[in-house]
């Protein structure tokens, strides 16, 4: 029992993780209509900027929030530069213009910061562990990350449904030539919606950067899983992404920790291992195919929320 809570506690960090990215990703999506294959780039560079800024300041907090601003700067130049130039074309297009991109970042990096990973270290009291049951210690860093979360993901909500900020964006999601034409700089609200989704993943990142190798790449399988909780939270949903991040998380890691030890019952060793890993990589997408098969638009659609 104490072993299935430490894995559900995981599961939930890992969803919190998923819906930094995820909340980015559809905010992009439902308001500019994007489909953004570089996002996952976003989330790589803010692990990079965390871990550079971090040795230089020597300080977490310190190179975290450096790297936070440093990628809110990184989106807003993208999306001057490069995505602004893709806004009513085709799906496609969008598609090959940001592999593109996410190609190029990973070149960048390369050439910035060379091929061998980087560490994050983190300062010495949140390397500890705390009890949160009798019997069962977890470590604080990972709490902290889904208390951070909950935090951000409550920011978010206010700014996007309660404020001024928030009314242009879905106003601009919903008939962009009508604020236009009402002396709203369309071009400026586009931009800072596509720097704070850039944060959004960044923050994912340099999140995550102490719990992995920082390197070159690693946004790439973690946005498969972002586009799943888009699609099962409904696109354009800043509850759906949360509510479907943690669902997505729950049952990747539930699964990866039990599945491969209820098949040992049936299978051999190696068929079980094997067979294990794959069933509970396709976990996620099997909840994906039910959801949509009761709810077309995902749990939360934007016209719903």
């Amino acid at each position: 029992m104490l072993y299935f809570t430490e894995q559900l506690l995981n599961g939930i960090q890992l969803g919190m993780l998923l819906f930094l990215l995820a909340a980015g990703l559809t905010l992009i999506f439902g308001i500019m209509d994007l489909v953004n294959l570089a996002h996952g780039s976003l989330y790589m560079i803010g692990a990079y900027f965390a871990a550079t800024f971090a040795d230089w300041t020597d300080s977490f907090v310190l190179g975290a929030i450096l790297a936070l601003l440093a990628t809110l700067v990184v989106g807003m130049v993208l999306e001057m530069t490069a995505i602004r130039r893709l806004y009513g074309r085709d799906h496609l297009d969008h598609v090959l213009a940001t592999f593109g991109l996410l190609l190029f970042f990973n070149e960048l990096v390369r050439l910035i910061w060379g091929p061998a990973g980087l560490t994050l270290s983190l300062p010495s009291e949140m390397l500890d562990a705390v009890q949160v049951l009798p019997g069962l210690y977890y470590p604080i860093y990972r709490l902290v990350i889904i208390g951070v979360t909950l935090a951000v993901g409550a920011a978010l909500y206010v700014l996007v449904m309660r404020s001024r900020l928030g009314m242009l964006i879905r106003a601009g999601a919903s008939n962009r030539e009508m604020v236009g034409a009402l002396g709203i700089n369309i071009k400026l609200l586009y931009t800072l919606v596509f720097g704070l989704g850039a944060a959004l993943a960044g923050f994912a990142g340099l999140m995550q950067a102490p719990i992995l190798t920082v390197q070159i790449g690693m946004g790439e399988n973690i946005l498969i899983a972002a586009f799943v909780v888009v699609t099962i939270g409904g696109i354009g949903s800043i509850r759906g992404a949360f509510v479907a991040a943690i669902l997505v998380g729950i049952v990747d890691t539930i699964g990866r920790a039990f599945v491969p030890d209820l098949l040992h019952v049936y299978l051999n060793e190696a068929a079980a291992s094997s067979l294990g890993r794959a069933l509970s990589s396709m976990s996620i997408y099997l909840v994906m195919a039910l959801v949509l098969i009761v709810r077309p638009a995902g749990l939360f659609p934007a016209a719903s929320r």
